[in-house]
This record gives C-alpha cells, structure tokens and sequence, in this order.
C-alpha cells in the first residue's frame, strides 16, 4: 500500500491528511486559536475533591477545570495496578499542587482528562519517569524481534543511567543500538530540563507543551509505506527539515517540499473528503449506503442496501453490502477521529460464516488505524459493537458548531471555519483569474468576523495579492453560505 503525507499550512491553521492510495483516511487540524492539550505537563492545584466519585477537579490554568481520578494517581503502593488506588481524600486535598499530564482534550461541556503517570515521547521511545516498566508495542509482533529490544532498552537504561520505565513504539523495529541510545539521552536532557521548571513553578502553569502538529507527523506517523512527506510553506518546510534532521533524519529523505500552484489540499481530493466528512450519510459504489450519528455518549452507523440489489439473491446482495461498508465505515472512523463506543448496524445475515468473515474484515482493516481499536463481538441485538481510542475532538467539533437555528439538533460550519475557506477561494480566484479585487458575498456574523478577529489575516491576504478586498453583507445567506465576486 503507496501513502503519502500532506502538510497544508496557513498563518491561521496546520492540516495534515494521510493518503493511502490516492484516499484520504486521515484529517487532523491544529488552530492557532484552540490547539490541542493532550500530551501537555501541567503543575496544577487541586480546587475540589469528589469523595463519591473517586476524582477531584484541577486548575490547570485552563478555561474548564481538569479531571482527574483517583486510579490515574500514582503511588507507591499501587505502582502499575489502576485497581488498588486509595480513596481520592487520602491522595489528594484541596490547595494541593499536582503534576499530571493530559489524555484527553477537552470535549463539548466536558474539561481535560489527567494523568499522573507522565509518558513524554521521542521517535522511538515513551518514557515514563514514574515507572519502571518496559513494554514493546504491540505492533511489533516478532518474539525475537521484541526480546532483541528489551535487551537494548535494558543495556541502554545503564549505558545512559536514567531510570524509570520505557515503551518501544512501533518506529523502533529494526533499529539499532545509536539509534535507541540517541533516543535515552534526549529524553535523559528533557526530564532534566523539565525537572527544573517543576522547582520554579507556581501552579497552574504548564511544565512541557507537545510538538506543533507539523512535527508530530515526522514523529508519529511515519510507517514503512510512507513514500513522502509534502508541505507547502516553505517557513514550516525548513522549520520540519531541521526538526527532522536533528531527531529523524532517517526519514528525511522522505521530506519535499510543495510549490505547486494548485492547492495541496485539491490534490487527491482532500478538500472534498473533508466536506464529505461532515454528511449524515455516505454513498457506497455499490448504490448501499451508511449513516453516521454522533451524539455525546456514543457513535452509530447504520448500513443500507439502498439501490443494490445484487445479481444471485438477498443473501449474497447483503453480504456483500456489508463486506463494502466495512471498508467505507473504517475509513470514516479514522477521517472523522471518531471515538468512544461506536455501534454498527450491519444488515442482518441469516448465515454464521458471513456474519464471521465480516467481523474478521473488521478488525483486519482497523489494524491499519492509528487509534486504539477493541471490537467486542456481536450483540443478543444483532449490533457490532466496538471501541476507538479518543483523545481529541473528531473533525466535526472542530469545524462545526450546534446550529442556532433549529435549537442545535443540527450542524452548521462555524464563522472562523467559513472565513478560511474565503481565503482559501480567494487564492484559488487569484492562481485562476486577472482581476483587479473581490467582493465576499456572506452572512452577517462571517462579515463581522472577517472585519473584526480577521482583519489582521485579511490585511496580509490583500498585501500578499496586492489587491483589494471588500465585504457585503446578504441577509439570505446562511451561516456557511458565500460567494467571491472578481471586481
């Protein structure tokens, strides 16, 4: 399977798509307003303890106190055992400062998940300053090969003299001793780094901030079909090359950049996929369909024959609906970050080995997801049901907002999320077209916007073009509703 990686970069935003043959399967966006928490050290104070919960709330210096509980606190006597936690009241009281990192982001009315068992990542390592455990990923399936490189953790760990435990990420397969070692004495430099911030700290402050999305790519998603990393800033290019150069310069190779005149994003049709991401329903080729419902305690997906009526019989046609579906929903789980628990509602399937063969095509097309993955089997209702790892909001949340219209039972795209893909367009008109300006035709809360949080971005948009731009405001238009007119 040929993928590649685009890095698609604005003043305002970092997206990055994964394409695997030719289709996107992936879409993460990183706003300057907004960005993501997880993976963040904070030195926070403790402002409420919940005896009945087993959990306290934590002042992290962000808008929502955090959350943590009492089995994600480490101790001594608990050491790697979530389950044998004391009572909260005993670990924590009310004024206490805590270090603990994030695992999840903020989601909906919802604050940060905590943890205090800190795991700072490198290229081929999590270290765990608190553990002393040594784990291999799971992706990495060879027993020997798994044995060879617990032995170099392990000579490593004395080499360095660091303590605490470490997981081998999947990157580390087939890697060398000065590669791992390379690997310790960063982290070694980091923690010591870190340590220091730790003394002079005053809760709530923030000790260790993740890498910007642009280098997590280089870090984390390189796997061994990856034929090339494209970016179109020039900026981010060099910054990503250096970053690669002095972390990961076994994929720097891989690293181009992209001057092209046709937008990065147009190419393989991301952009499309990206508002296909955003429909309740998604077409099969075979004339079937799926509809997705997100609500805040679960995801469902619902499989439909639609217009496919198949050549041999009703059997065969439903087989093989849900043998196509499978493959379409697992790639709308990964381009829609969806996660928690998911339900799926094939179509019933009267014979045992089609329900079988579907379940097995399943979970051998989620192993390519980088999220954890758990299919739990077959309900006494028929369903799939079935579990993703979430730790940031799905693609949805972050470009959408609840429509003001209908009392929010519907979605419609938020003002920033509009004003973007003006710019977006206006840029496109200007590659296309000789035009002297452009009139934006939108709703009255995008004009607003646009002349007041944007006005810097629309400021360097005219200087970039050297034309001008005006606005006129079309009361009929709704929210995500524009035109841009050549003047």
């Amino acid at each position: 399977m040929n993928s590649e990686i685009l890095v698609n970069v604005t003043p305002m935003e970092t997206r990055v798509a994964i394409v695997e043959n030719g289709v996107a399967q992936e879409v993460y966006v990183e706003r300057d307003e907004g960005k993501g928490y997880v993976g963040n050290v904070y030195l926070g104070k403790i402002v409420r303890v919940l005896p009945g919960m087993q959990a306290a709330f934590v002042d992290i210096g962000l808008e929502r106190a955090a959350f943590i509980h009492a089995s994600d606190i480490y101790t001594p006597e608990s050491g790697e055992d979530h389950r044998q936690a004391p009572p909260i009241n005993q670990l924590v009281r009310e004024g206490d400062q805590l270090l603990a990192q994030v695992t999840k982001d903020p989601i909906g009315t919802k604050g940060a998940r905590l943890t205090t068992h800190l795991a700072i990542p490198s290229r081929y390592l999590v270290y765990m300053p608190g553990s002393q455990h040594v784990g291999i990923s799971q992706r990495i399936e060879g027993e020997a090969e798994r044995e060879r490189l617990k032995g170099l953790i392990e000579a490593a760990k004395a080499e360095v003299e660091i303590s605490g435990g470490f997981i081998v990420r999947t990157a580390a397969e087939a890697c060398g001793d000065s590669e791992i070692l390379a690997d310790m004495n960063y982290l070694k430099r980091l923690w010591r780094a870190l340590n220091e911030k730790i003394k002079v700290g005053s809760a709530p402050c923030i000790i260790y901030e993740d890498l910007p999305l642009y280098a997590r790519v280089t870090r984390d998603m390189i796997r061994p079909d990856v034929e090339r990393i494209r970016v179109d800033s020039r900026e981010t290019y060099q910054k990503a090359k250096e970053f690669v150069e002095k972390y990961t310069p076994e994929v720097a190779h891989l690293l181009e950049y992209y001057p092209g005149e046709r937008p990065i994003f147009d190419l393989n049709s991301v952009e499309d996929e990206i508002q296909k991401a955003l429909d309740r329903k998604v077409e099969l080729k075979s004339g079937g369909y799926l509809i997705i419902d997100q609500t805040e305690a679960m995801t469902t997906i619902d499989v439909n024959t639609g217009a496919f009526v198949g050549h041999r019989n009703l059997e065969e046609t439903i087989f093989k609906t849900n043998l196509e579906a499978v493959t379409a929903l697992v790639r709308q789980l990964r381009l829609r970050n969806l996660g928690g628990i998911i339900i799926i509602d094939f179509i019933d399937m009267e014979e045992t080995e089609h329900q079988r063969q579907v379940l097995r095509m399943l979970e051998k097309t989620l192993e390519r997801d980088h999220a954890k993955t758990k299919v739990t089997g077959v309900s006494e209702l028929g369903l799939v049901e079935m579990t993703r790892k979430r730790t940031r909001e799905s693609l949805e949340h972050i470009l959408t907002e609840p429509c003001k219209a209908c009392d929010g039972r519907g979605r419609t795209k938020t003002a920033q999320t509009v004003c973007y893909e003006i710019f977006r367009e206006i840029l496109r008109e200007e590659r296309a077209y000789n035009s002297d300006g452009y009139l934006v035709l939108a709703s009255q809360q995008v004009v607003d916007r646009l002349l007041d949080e944007e006005s810097a971005n629309v400021a360097d948009l005219e200087l970039f073009i050297q034309k001008p731009i005006q606005f006129r405001v079309e009361p009929l238009y709704s929210p995500g509703q524009f035109d841009v007119v050549l003047v």
